[in-house]
């Protein structure tokens, strides 16, 4: 049973590494062992705890880019009613590109969701691929940095980098929803591996990160309400009080970190995560170790 500190403390955990590029599964998986809490986190009572604290951040990001989500549900509309998608309708193309990049992290996700945790679900494995993380993260920054073509100018205004992420090919947006799927490994970060993909797609880091937190509201808010109802049975009753707390500290974190994470990138780059990833999992790793 997770008890009010825990909650708390993993609510905010939760809001703040499921929007740094840093895997907030890896570190639900380490973090509990780490602290000595003794969680049994293949407990429904710890899934649930998690479902709530996702749902909690999905609804974040999306009134976060409410305004956002207001005009690409216009564009799709529009691109129903006239059978096609205008040249120069943005947020009909950007829209789209969003349908497409959550199609294989959907499918992926209810496929091999419970396969992939059960086999990965141990807090070594977990430090091991916050490694891999980080060595993707470096990898996605200098392969972009070799391209001169793709150090393109930052966008001034959020109507901008819409319409910059809009002129992605579908076939990358493709590819970015597909790397977002490796979030199911836990160390693997989703909005690591979508804004890696998004930067080897041409996206600048602003640009890219914008393009992340708009794919994962769909993806984490689906996968949430999937699972909503296991929040009410009978057994969660006791429960509630504390999932409510994690989720309302997980919102939190997550509202201060969008808002930090796009003012960061847009000056920054992924490298400051990329050396936490890689020096943080070799220390826990060696500490999950030492702890046995």
């Amino acid at each position: 049973m997770i008890n009010m500190i825990q909650a708390i403390i993993m609510g905010l955990l939760q809001g703040i590494t499921e929007l740094f590029p840093i895997s907030s599964l890896g570190h639900s998986v380490i973090l509990p062992k780490l602290f000595g809490w003794g969680l049994d986190q293949k407990a429904p009572e710890f899934l649930n705890f998690l479902i709530a604290t996702h749902l909690a951040t999905a609804i974040v990001l999306f009134f976060f880019f409410l305004r956002d989500w207001i005009e690409i549900a216009k564009g799709l509309g529009r691109s129903i009613r006239d059978r096609k998608i205008a040249p120069s309708d943005t947020y009909a193309k950007l829209g789209w590109l969003l349908v497409v990049g959550s199609v294989p992290a959907g499918i992926i996700g209810l496929v091999l969701e419970k396969p992939i945790r059960n086999l990965f679900g141990s807090p070594l494995i977990a430090a091991v691929f916050l490694v891999v993380n980080g060595l993707v993260l470096f990898g996605a920054e200098r392969l972009r940095t070799r391209d001169s073509r793709r150090a393109a100018a930052h966008a001034t205004t959020a109507t901008a980098s819409d319409a910059e992420i809009a002129n992605l090919p579908w076939k990358r947006a493709l590819a970015i929803g597909t790397a977002q799927a490796a979030a199911l490994i836990p160390g693997i970060s989703r909005s690591g591996s979508s804004m890696a993909g998004g930067l080897l797609s041409g996206l600048n880091n602003e640009n890219a990160a914008r393009f992340s937190f708009l794919l994962a509201t769909p993806i984490i808010g689906a996968a949430a309400v999937l699972k909503l109802p296991d929040l009410f049975t009978p057994a969660m009753a006791d429960e509630r009080g504390v999932f409510l707390v994690g989720a309302l500290c997980a919102a939190v974190a997550a509202w201060f970190a969008t808002k930090f994470l796009l003012r960061f990138f847009e000056t920054r780059t992924l490298t400051p995560f990329a050396i936490y990833s890689v020096v943080g999992g070799v220390v826990y790793f060696v500490l999950m170790l030492v702890m046995g």
